[in-house]
């Protein structure tokens, strides 16, 4: 393969200009489709194979009125202190609120607390349910602001008006994080290269790759129901690949013009050495992704795989475009400091001046106590992880906004004035067969589930038209994402269901936000070991082919659990605990699928620097050197990249913490927490200690096993021969004249 990247990294240099037009031309095009695609589509959570979604599609099926394609927003009237809604005051204040609301575009029906028994006991407190015709694409800004002057006339009225729903729900703001993230890629970037011309190739070529993977996803969005969180995670994941494969071709390529190569062969062969590197490393990370799908949530496979593909666009770029760039940029890939240390070439002799770079400090410093190293990173990445063990398992909702949001406030007053479970109450589905009547058998299974002890109140069964389906609302005490609830829909279904099943005949399905996350976090634990031996066993596999070995794979695996558990862990303390404010949330569960999209994106991620530094030992091992003269030597070339390629990977994951939405802020910190661990601690500092403790039976493997797994040939051993079969080995490199620096 290394061959074959050679030969197309040298077709790239000499066809610059052609592949950046194609590029540019396939930008154009799909950008062209995203914006003539249809509206994305709406956040569809399903379960397929639970009992949550098998009421949820009874009930689309039975009571079609009730699950058409409509926003409702709810909003809450407190009246001032020592008063109630009743009073004639507030209540003109309400109804001209509710006047106002109904006259708003788009509105079916305004509900009315007064007729409808959605006060609270004390009358202080109230709400109403705005309905629109319409989904979540339609709102627009003339429809937020009749919303917003009518609750504003309710607050200069002297009551408390706040209100949750998707008229309120701010849009993610998807710029201010890729800002952030490019605002610090660049900083770091130039301070690798020296160059603002070389610091500027990395970010392009990147964002082009991500241009075209976003504008796909919004060409698709309509027609395979993409939602703007797969947008947004792949644009996450796809920004930090992108500039960390461009990063670590264009370094290869300073160190072949180092090395005394002309432009073209400094690309072919940085293309065919790295570029073989970022071929592996891109697939780890599309298998990770990739994976997700055999967890059985359409959501969690639509982000995967969508992701996965922006990984591939990032892989084709670094094997295509970067090499045209670096054809144009030629040797300003050198600051202009750099270059004067050599006018004669334009390529200078040393980056550090000849002095020893800090990546062999650092080796040799790890080898000198390996085992010391060893046992403190493991210990400190363990102490870490140990948050994990009271790690709880949640959904979001307004319950876990920040206190000063409109949909927290009113949340808050709900609970306060019909009790907490009233923000998530269970939704009894009830089903009699062969058509009989449900309703004859309502009120015993209402009196039964009413008298558990968690339960406050049932609302009366309501029937569909042909009798023979009902749904009716349970009201726990406890609130949505607490640990009692969750318990009460398990007594319900466990204990309760089958015995009034045996009495009445009639099938008793438990469903609402509650019961579908606890079928949602037994979903995700079922499938958790399934996608850990597909997921590793697969990538075990690939890193098998890349190093040669049994125990480098085994090792790179290992690291990567202590990293995604000490990482999980911080995300335990953060925002479960609540340790350093959370960024303004409150103390909340773990999103639910945190902990296995985590381990995907994490495990393919990690293994990158795992390819990145040691396919360096392996070729310098390949090339004659002992076994620690070549972690040195590995450290010595590709530490500094690698910690550029880690801290812009961080901090375009840490930028996506100032988005406001609690599931891409945690995620975002678990990601940049995770980067962080994993290519300063283990890949770092484990990995070489490790790597030192074991010497030549590092690289060991069955001989057997050998002879059967094909020679991908990532260090270049086959290249090297190709080469040196056309008269352009390494031998051959200073025997011929030097590019003049003129050629740049």
């Amino acid at each position: 393969m290394a061959t074959f990247l050679y030969k197309l990294g040298r077709l790239s240099f000499r066809r610059r200009w052609l592949v950046v037009s194609v590029w540019m031309a396939l930008l154009v095009a799909v950008g062209a489709a995203a914006a003539t695609a249809g509206d994305p589509a709406e956040e569809e959570f399903s379960l397929p194979g639970t009992e949550a979604q098998q009421a949820f599609d009874l009930l689309a099926e039975e009571f079609p009125q009730a699950n058409a394609e409509a926003l409702t927003t709810k909003v809450v009237f407190q009246a001032p202190e020592g008063e109630t809604l009743n009073d004639p005051a507030n209540q003109a204040a309400v109804r001209a609120v509710t006047d106002q609301l109904a006259t708003g575009d788009k509105v079916i029906s305004v509900t009315d607390f007064y007729e409808g028994g959605q006060l609270s006991p004390d009358e202080t407190i109230g709400y109403v349910d705005v309905t629109y015709d319409g989904s979540w694409a339609d709102v627009d800004n003339d429809m937020r602001d009749q919303f917003a002057s009518a609750v504003e006339a309710g607050t200069d009225a002297g009551l408390t008006v706040q209100s949750s729903g998707e008229l309120v729900t701010a849009e993610m703001d998807m710029g201010s994080g890729e800002i952030i993230g490019i605002v610090v890629a660049a900083i770091v970037l130039v301070i690798t290269f020296g160059s603002l011309v070389a610091a500027g190739l990395p970010l392009l070529t990147a964002l082009i790759g991500v241009g075209v993977g976003m504008s796909a996803i919004g060409a698709l969005s309509a027609t395979l129901g993409l939602t703007e969180m797969t947008g947004i995670l792949a644009m996450m994941i796809g920004l930090a690949v992108g500039i960390d494969y461009a990063l670590f071709i264009a370094s290869r390529y300073r160190a072949e013009l180092m090395a005394g190569h002309s432009r073209e062969e400094a690309v072919g062969r940085a293309t065919g050495t790295a570029g073989s590197a970022v071929v592996f490393a891109g697939l780890t990370v599309v298998i990770a992704l990739s994976g997700l799908a055999v967890v059985g949530i359409p959501i969690l496979t639509k982000m995967g795989l969508a992701a996965a593909a922006t990984v591939v666009v990032a892989v084709l770029i670094a094997l295509t475009l970067v090499p045209a760039a670096l054809a144009i940029v030629g040797k300003r890939i050198f600051g202009k400091k750099l270059r004067a240390q050599n006018p004669e070439t334009g390529v200078p002799a040393s980056l550090s001046g000849g002095k020893e770079n800090f990546g062999s400090r650092w080796a040799k410093g790890v080898l000198r106590r390996p085992w010391l190293v060893l046992v403190a990173s493991v210990a400190g990445l363990g102490l870490m992880a140990a948050p994990v063990a009271s790690l709880e398992l949640g959904l979001p909702d307004n319950g876990t906004a920040a206190t000063d949001t409109t949909q927290r406030q009113a949340y808050d007053l709900l609970s306060d004035g019909f009790g907490p479970g009233f923000n998530g109450p269970l939704m009894i589905v009830l089903e009699a067969p062969d058509g009989g009547d449900v309703m004859a058998s309502a009120d015993t299974i209402a009196e039964a589930i009413g008298g558990l002890d968690d339960v406050v109140a049932t609302a009366p069964a309501f029937p569909n038209e042909a009798g023979n389906v009902a749904m009716m609302s349970v009201f726990p005490g406890s609130g949505p994402s607490s640990a009692e609830t969750t318990d009460l829909v398990s007594e319900i279904r466990s204990d309760l269901a089958p015995q009034l099943e045996a009495e009445t005949g009639v099938n008793i399905l438990v469903s609402g936000q509650t019961a579908a996350q606890s079928d949602f976090s037994q979903v995700l634990s079922d499938a958790l070991v399934p996608y850990l031996a597909l997921v590793v066993g697969l990538a075990f596999i690939l890193l098998m082919l890349v190093f040669r070995s049994v125990l480098v794979p085994l090792k790179a695996a290992l690291g990567f659990l202590l990293s995604v558990l000490a990482s999980l862990g911080a995300v335990v303390a953060v925002y479960q605990w609540g340790w350093l404010g959370a960024f303004g949330a409150e103390p909340q569960p773990i999103m639910s699928m945190m902990p296995i999209f985590m381990i995907g994106v994490v495990f393919g991620l990690a293994m990158d620097y795992e390819v990145f530094l040691v396919t360096r030992m392996r070729e310098a091992h390949v090339h004659g050197e002992s076994p620690r003269q070549a972690i040195i030597t590995g450290f010595n070339l590709n530490a500094r990249v690698v910690t550029a390629a880690a801290v812009i990977m961080i901090s375009v994951f840490a930028g996506f913490m100032t988005m406001g939405e609690s599931m891409v802020m945690m995620m975002g910190f678990g990601l940049a927490m995770a980067i962080l661990l994993d290519a300063f601690v283990v890949r770092m500092t484990i990995v070489p200690a490790v790597m030192g403790l074991l010497g030549e039976r590092a690289w060991w493997m069955p001989k057997w096993l050998d002879r059967i797994l094909p020679n991908v040939d990532v260090e270049g051993e086959t290249l090297e021969k190709y080469l040196e079969s056309t008269g352009k080995g390494r031998q051959d490199a200073t025997a011929k004249e030097p590019e003049p620096a003129g050629v740049s």
